[in-house]
């Protein structure tokens, strides 16, 4: 057959669709329009890697209770009943609802270590799965000279095994005994899914008594008697640790065991009356006794797969060997699992009003976004495998750098790869170039590609010929990550410090009736002060002519309107007024404390924005460098013509401008996070002055702290068109940025270019 018709043959009738997904390795999300040709059509062929332990097909006995069964569970209604004779007090609310509400964490983790395996087991097992769950605890009876980094370790005092385990219930019961439901103890040398740990977690109640995992027997006991093996993990209900506390010192005193685990399970059974099961409610506790010399890799067995926990792991390594085969089982399963749905949704698509045709591509994710009006149009960037006609300046062409670059490679590569897949052995394709490229950002769906390609295709017997294909691929958005942030709220004082040096100070009236107008006429909880820079030669006639004696003048003005308003200033002499040295008197003359907003006298205070300084800014955790909104220069922008009244509008004037990416005077922060950054530079600096001078605030958190550092636009702080004058005894970079914001806040192009036109058009005539 020849190569043509071979061709012909296999061209689809619409254009290729390939899929990506987000991760180390790129996957195709396989859309699969056939109907599936199972007894049971919605049925998961995964229901023996489950949590149940029988047949799921057929009714549980807790399944159809009814009565006196469920009566938990049974909303009751609580009339509200005020005393008339008692004094009403004011309800103080709880700083978050699940306090109020009374709920709480699912699951605390307990991991039973030692001094010995404290260094290797145990930080093993905080690097493979104590990151999946809430809290982790590790237990150990004297604490090492050296403490791994990043793992909370409670040391008891006594190496006894049955000592520590006393010790570590009595201190979850104590500690954490009403913010858990649950909670799981594991000895250091024990392997953990997490995941299957957390899913079967979520299906237990945690309103009853329940002491589960490996079921053992007393050694010449009662028959029916049982405790959980430590060596596979054991949950304890929280009605059950709550119930067991009271007995925890006669089980000490009375009880006599070598073994914890066994000294623990005697004392359930003796204090409550509780033995260890390994079902409950059809859901089985799945356990797995790893053999001596065994190769996780070769492990195919339905247990070791469905395994909760695996026990004995005799060495670092193995523990992470064993994360990495769990790691791909778990991936096996869930791809298995987006192909069942994928046939389900295709199969069900036909039902609904819009047919087969209503399932978009890829199945299981969001349809494009469709926007309502023309200014919703999401643009396509063109790109080829050089050059982005894209750029962040504004530029029409600028080469691919870093990330877009390799997201491209990386695009291109994986089409290649899954057209391959697709096609052979009948074809076979290798890249010859990258035609044309297009690209969007879909917020709803994630990046979206389509690519025109150059291939060569080879058949099977040999035969080659290059043809142009185009594909399309989307790169989905996975799931979306909430960061923990601590608790930060709009009351705190912020302390605004303006620097003002003599070439400035025309520019303060403004900033003074911004001040009063936005913070003391609205008693917002502001404090300010002015950090007066004098040049030597105007330090030595302070006492003849003060020139800052007229903004001093305001300041007097300003506290006789305000009685209860103090405002103060402090004077500095320096040649180079250096944002780091003004910042170190500044930072000695305040509590650590202390919030600052370090502004600049074209700065304009407002509420907005000071609620956003109190909530971007936070105390060893993050600190703010706002991009404040520039106007362009209205000699440019209007020329001859007055602005409108309409443009007068805080939403209007962020047209005539633009934010400048090029200043960082403006930044919130707390003092004991400065503090600590300068601290970390001292080794460094040794008292060069010069080294100072070369660096902002800016570059002081970037360079010698490990907090974030959050720059973003911020639309509340708007300035007036000015130019600034740049220093050249900062450092070169200082000085260059300095340049580029008076250039790019002169005008936009299109205002440049308009003015050359009309100059040209007056110079001809």
């Amino acid at each position: 057959m020849r190569l043509s018709s071979l061709l012909a043959l296999f061209r689809p009738a619409l254009p290729l669709i390939l899929g990506l997904s987000l991760g180390c390795s790129l996957s195709l999300l396989t859309v699969s329009w056939t109907q599936g040709d199972t007894d049971e059509p919605c049925g998961d062929g995964l229901v023996n890697g489950g949590l149940f332990a029988g047949n799921q097909g057929h009714n549980t006995k807790g399944g159809n209770r009814a009565g006196g069964g469920n009566e938990d569970f049974q909303p009751h209604i609580v009339p509200y009943y005020r005393d008339p004779n008692k004094l009403h007090k004011k309800v103080f609310r709880t700083r978050y609802i699940h306090t109020e509400l009374g709920i709480r964490e699912r699951l605390l983790v307990g991991i039973l270590t030692s001094r010995a395996t404290l260094t290797t087991l145990a930080v093993a097992v905080n690097r493979t799965v104590a990151h999946h769950f809430h809290k982790t605890f590790f237990f150990t009876g004297v604490r090492s000279p050296k403490l791994p980094h990043g793992m909370q370790v409670v040391a008891h005092g006594d190496d006894r095994p049955v000592w520590l385990m006393y010790e570590t219930v009595r201190y979850l019961h104590q500690h954490f005994g009403g913010d858990y439901d649950w909670f799981y103890l594991a000895q250091d040398d024990t392997y953990t899914q997490a995941e299957r740990l957390s899913q079967l977690v979520s299906h237990l109640s945690a309103g009853q008594d329940l002491y589960l995992g490996r079921a053992e027997e007393f050694i010449g006991g009662d028959e029916r008697a049982r405790y959980c093996h430590g060596g596979y993990g054991y949950l304890l209900s929280r009605s059950l640790l709550a119930r067991l506390q009271p007995h925890l010192d006669t089980c000490r005193n009375d009880i006599l065991s070598v073994r914890p685990d066994e000294w623990l399970g005697r004392c359930i059974i003796d204090s409550l009356g509780l033995s260890c099961v390994e079902v409950h409610q059809e859901m089985q506790y799945r356990y797995f006794e790893l053999g001596k010399n065994a190769d996780p890799e070769r492990e195919d067995s339905a247990a070791f797969k469905n395994a909760f926990t695996v026990h004995p792991v005799s060495d670092p390594t193995l523990m992470y060997r064993l994360h990495k085969r769990f790691s791909q089982i778990e991936l096996e399963r869930t791809n298995l699992q987006i192909q069942q749905l994928q046939v389900q949704i295709s199969n069900l698509s036909s039902l609904t009003p819009e047919g087969k045709a209503g399932a978009t591509w890829p199945i299981g994710i969001n349809s494009p976004f469709k926007p309502k009006t023309r200014f919703e149009v999401i643009n396509w960037e063109y790109f080829t495998e050089e050059h982005i006609y894209s750029c962040i300046d504004g530029a029409p062409k600028c080469e691919l750098r870093g990330a877009d670059r390799a997201d491209v490679s990386d695009v291109v590569e994986t089409a290649v790869e899954r057209l391959n897949e697709r096609y052979q052995p009948v074809l076979r394709f290798r890249k010859q170039r990258l035609l044309n490229g297009y690209r969007r950002f879909d917020p709803t769906r994630g990046m979206e590609y389509t690519l025109d390609l150059a291939l060569e295709a080879f058949t099977q017997k040999g035969h080659s010929q290059v043809i142009a294909k185009r594909v399309g691929l989307l790169r989905p958005l996975s799931s979306i990550e909430i960061i923990p942030m601590p608790y930060v709220t709009e009351a705190t004082r912020v302390q605004v410090i303006l620097p003002v040096t003599a070439h400035e100070q025309d520019y303060v009236g403004n900033f003074l009736d911004m001040y009063v107008m936005n913070a003391l006429d609205t008693h917002d909880n502001v404090l300010l002060t002015f950090l007066f820079i004098y040049e030597p030669f105007d330090a030595q006639r302070v006492s003849q002519n003060d020139v800052f004696s007229g903004i001093k003048s305001m300041i007097g003005e300003v506290e006789k309107r305000y009685a209860d308003v103090k405002i103060l200033w402090i004077s500095v002499k320096t040649e180079v007024p250096s944002q780091v040295k003004l910042m170190d008197i500044i930072s000695k003359k305040h509590p650590v404390d202390t919030l600052f907003f370090l502004a600049s006298v074209w700065t304009e205070v407002n509420t907005d924005f000071l609620n956003r300084c109190r909530m971007n800014a936070i105390s060893n955790w993050q600190v703010f460098f706002p991009i404040h909104f520039q106007e362009y220069s209205p000699a440019i922008v209007y020329r001859d013509q007055q602005p409108s009244v309409a443009s007068s509008s805080a939403a209007e004037s962020l047209k005539d401008g633009h934010f400048d990416r090029h200043v960082f005077e403006e930044a919130c922060f707390y003092n004991a996070d400065y503090m600590a950054a300068r601290t970390k530079m001292a080794a460094d600096i040794l008292d060069n002055d010069e080294m100072l001078e070369s660096m902002d605030v800016y570059e002081i958190f970037v360079r010698y702290s490990s907090l974030h550092v959050f720059r973003a636009v911020e639309p509340a702080l708007v300035q007036k068109n000015i130019r600034r004058t740049c220093n050249p005894r900062f450092s070169e970079d200082i000085y260059h940025r300095c340049v580029l914001s008076n250039l790019e806040g002169l005008a936009s192009r299109s205002h440049l270019a308009m003015a050359l036109f009309e100059q040209e058009q007056a110079n001809s005539t």
